[in-house]
């Protein structure tokens, strides 16, 4: 398959992706008006309580809306850093050795970092 035809495509699936987690952040965070790049959770209701069993309910559920937030912001992070990538034509180069990434990892992964080799030091970095 042509190189330019594949870039295409992994863009596409890039920016798909992109707008998946953002539309999922949405809904269980907001981003910082002081760092977009930051997302911060949100809580399900905002009114007062009669129970402390309510109370204790909206911490559990924020709790975990924290929890959702982090992997997802990191994924959006890897995505949009991604297509960084992709408009300065460094795509597709392993980030510790520089080498580059196969097709078939960038395939399965759009977002990866790292050739094959190097995938142990990808989640470090």
């Amino acid at each position: 398959m042509d190189q330019t035809l594949n870039l295409e495509k992994l863009k596409a699936k890039l920016e798909a992706e992109k707008i998946l987690l953002q539309e999922e952040l949405s809904g269980i965070a907001h981003q910082n008006p002081k760092n977009p790049k930051d997302w911060e959770a949100t809580p399900t209701e905002t009114g007062e309580t009669d129970f402390n069993d309510e109370t204790a309910d909206r911490l559990e559920d924020f709790e975990e809306r924290q929890a959702e937030t982090i992997p997802l912001e990191k994924r959006l992070a890897n995505v949009e850093r991604a297509l960084v990538h992709i408009a300065d034509g460094t795509y597709g180069k392993c980030e510790i050795c520089q080498g580059p990434i196969e097709m078939a990892r960038l395939e399965a992964n759009p977002e990866a970092r790292t050739c094959r080799q190097h995938l142990d030091q990808e989640t470090a970095r």
